[in-house]
């Protein structure tokens, strides 16, 4: 199955869900064993350590120090690993607003954390930007 590449189609169709929980960062050092029972969203393996993207419960049960408390924003449309400038439009829109975010991208999906204390405005851009590309705005 293959993504979606157009990137007005992928801003118009694109339809941002907010999830309820709250996340972290965190990370554990390289050659440290990963926990028993670890339930991380994303992990991705540097020279440093090994960078965890968890529930903030999840850090704390495993007594593991999270940073940057955000929110995850999913994008629901199926963009292509190989699509031009659907990150950076959402990205470039977000920082004109102030706000940071940690773009994630995976096989079906593209996925925004966001400082917890800006979801709701993320929300509003991102719904903004998808009606200005329906032709809507």
């Amino acid at each position: 199955m293959v993504g979606e590449t157009n990137l007005n189609r992928l801003l118009a169709t694109m339809r941002p869900r907010l999830l309820d929980e709250t996340y972290v960062f965190a990370t554990l050092p390289a050659g440290q064993a990963v926990p028993a029972g670890l339930d991380a969203v994303m992990t991705f393996k540097e020279g440093e350590g090994l960078t965890l993207i968890l529930r903030e419960a999840e850090a704390s049960r495993l007594k593991l120090k999270g940073i940057f408390r955000s929110r995850m924003i999913t994008l629901d449309v199926h963009s292509s690993l190989e699509a031009v400038g659907f990150l950076a439009a959402i990205t470039d829109r977000l920082a004109a607003a102030g706000m940071g975010v940690n773009p994630v991208s995976a096989f079906y999906h593209d996925h925004l954390f966001i400082p917890a204390d800006r979801a709701g405005d993320a929300m509003q851009i991102l719904e903004e930007l998808a009606r200005e590309a329906r032709g809507v705005a």
